[in-house]
């Protein structure tokens, strides 16, 4: 966790910048730009970010995630009148190779008009309470339940032949509220079953909040480290050089060896080794030795 520290000096210092969400993100977002950068976090009253796109498909999506985050911070700095816009979008589903384990990914844009800039920060995690479940009655539920973490984290329910409008129950964390809502979405699904979801919105699932956390706190490292030769805020990794030695037989992998420094405004870069530190690379991923 980012600690309180002071950079009175920083571009973004005292600042205010708009955060796109309708969903509570300003308390996994605000706290680390304030404890680092003193920037305030300011969310728009009566910004409807569902328009975009919702996760469970009242509205589709449109896009990428990139352009709906940058349609978000967008509609963020023209409700509030600011030059600094950030906005967040999660995606869910099997983790790569994995299809047994969930997986997180969250993206995060910051925009800063003034300078021209846009950055954008990553992260995977398996850290998700992701699941679904057809059920015909609460009957079915216990294992899911466990699963879920229910009620610490809300469900959606919904029928499972398709989608009726009015029939979308989402934020359930009461036991009574999930049965009625299975009982009436089973019934008019023309299968008999209804569709359980946990509710990935980030007000109703602490543990996707704690994710978007600590992906915060990685944006606001990087907009605390300023250029080297410009001075401007996000200097960071932009790229990769592949071709970390074998350990096995010397020669190049196509594992990363070293990571590129960039500016987000001028030209400026530097090559520097992994931070992780590792210097050579398994066999495994050796065309050589494992071809």
């Amino acid at each position: 966790m980012i600690k309180k520290q002071h950079y009175a000096d920083h571009p973004y210092s005292g600042r205010k910048a708009v955060l796109a969400t309708m969903h509570g993100k300003e308390l996994a977002i605000g706290p680390p730009f304030h404890n680092l950068l003193q920037l305030s976090i300011v969310t728009p009253e009566g910004l409807n970010t569902d328009g975009l796109g919702t996760f469970t498909g009242e509205i589709e999506r449109k896009g990428t995630p990139l352009e709906t985050l940058r349609k978000k911070v967008q509609m963020g700095m023209d409700h509030l009148g600011l030059p600094y816009g950030i906005a967040n979008e999660g995606s869910f589903g099997p983790y790569d190779n994995f299809p047994f384990i969930a997986q997180d990914h969250e993206i995060l844009i910051w925009i800063d008009n003034e300078r021209g800039i846009e950055i954008v920060e990553h992260t995977l995690s398996t850290k998700t309470n992701y699941a679904s479940k057809t059920v015909s009655t609460w009957n079915d539920m216990d294992d899911f339940l466990l699963k879920s973490d229910f009620p610490a984290h809300a469900l959606i329910v919904s029928p499972n032949s398709e989608f009726l409008p009015g029939l979308t129950f989402k934020g359930l964390n009461q036991i009574d509220d999930v049965k009625e809502a299975i009982k009436r979405c089973a019934s008019a699904s023309t299968d008999g079953q209804a569709l359980i979801q946990t509710d990935m919105r980030a007000h109703m699932n602490p543990t996707r909040m704690k994710v978007i956390t600590e992906l915060a706190e990685k944006m606001v490292r990087r907009l605390a480290t300023l250029c080297p030769k410009c001075s401007c805020p996000g200097w960071g990794i932009v790229d990769y050089v592949k071709g970390l030695p074998c350990a096995g037989c010397g020669l190049k992998s196509k594992q990363i060896s070293n990571e590129v420094y960039g500016c987000p405004i001028c030209d400026f870069r530097e090559t520097l080794p992994r931070q992780d530190g590792v210097k050579t690379s398994s066999p495994a991923y050796c065309d050589w030795c494992n071809p």
